[in-house]
């Protein structure tokens, strides 16, 4: 019964697994874009609460940068390229 259940389960899932995680992806991409903010030359009036977000981010930046289309850094003070 059990795998009956999983299996039921799986092809109602399957469909929206790829769509769930596009906009996961998303939602990432805009949380960095947010935190990066004042660094990339955008007024943030938030740069005090997301400036202790920044070393959550850094470990994602280098895919971040390359799904954006950014061959390079755009920051100086990071660079990962």
């Amino acid at each position: 019964m059990r795998a009956f259940t999983e299996g039921l389960r799986e092809f109602y899932v399957a469909p929206y697994r790829a769509t769930f995680a596009r906009a996961q992806r998303d939602e990432d991409d805009l949380f960095t874009m947010v935190v990066l903010a004042e660094s990339l030359g955008v007024p943030n009036p938030a740069t005090w609460y997301t400036l202790e977000l920044l070393p959550a981010t850094y470990d994602r930046f280098h895919d971040w940068h390359r799904r954006m289309g950014m061959d390079r850094s755009p920051l100086d003070s990071i660079s990962c390229c």
